[in-house]
């Protein structure tokens, strides 16, 4: 029996996981969806925290404490929001402009771009003021500060992204996708809000 720790290289681990995660995907999609929306918004947020206090850090500032109801707030947003709203988003999109449409890919993407993201930005903006405890009058005032920027910087940011999801992301892998790219977006949108 050897007494020292060994180091096991097991690729089979990772595909465990992914097979695990494929089987969850087909017979439960939206909860799946769901809950993988809610670590990965909750893990941007402390993503956004982490960075924050490692500038804080850097510039001799006073360090601000990790807000615990910060990745709760997201979790709660991604597990009840982002994910099934998500998940029906991308197969009406399949309904509504199939491949056999003309131009069906391009017009998919003008449809999120323009409809579905602002329309997503804001419910953001509603669900996380009010999950805060936010007043009507707050949430007022953080849209017209920081709505139209955040919008701004989504259609920048996420416009390559939406058109390779929509394009070349098979359905049932879109809001993981999207949700791997959002823990980097939902880390800005925290900063962002602030």
């Amino acid at each position: 029996m050897p007494t020292q720790s060994v180091l096991i290289r097991d690729s089979s681990f990772l595909t465990r996981v992914l097979q695990q995660y494929l089987s969850l995907l087909k017979k439960y999609p939206i909860i799946t969806k769901s809950v993988t929306s809610g670590i990965l918004s909750a893990l941007g947020n402390l993503l956004s925290q982490a960075l924050e206090y490692r500038k804080s850090n850097k510039e001799n500032s006073p360090k601000k404490k990790i807000n615990v109801l910060g990745p709760v707030h997201f979790a709660i947003f991604g597990l009840f929001i982002t994910g099934p709203v998500s998940h029906y988003f991308y197969h009406l999109l399949e309904v509504l402009l199939p491949n056999t449409v003309p131009y069906c890919l391009i017009k998919s993407l003008l449809l999120e771009r323009l409809i579905f993201a602002p329309a997503f930005l804001l419910l953001f903006y509603v669900v996380m003021n009010a999950l805060e405890g936010k007043t009507l009058a707050d949430v007022q005032n953080k849209l017209k500060t920081s709505y139209w920027p955040a919008m701004k910087m989504n259609w920048k940011v996420w416009t390559p992204i939406q058109f390779i999801n929509i394009n070349y992301v098979p359905v049932q892998f879109r809001v993981l996708f999207a949700n791997l790219v959002a823990l980097f977006w939902y880390a800005y949108l925290a900063s962002v809000r602030k």
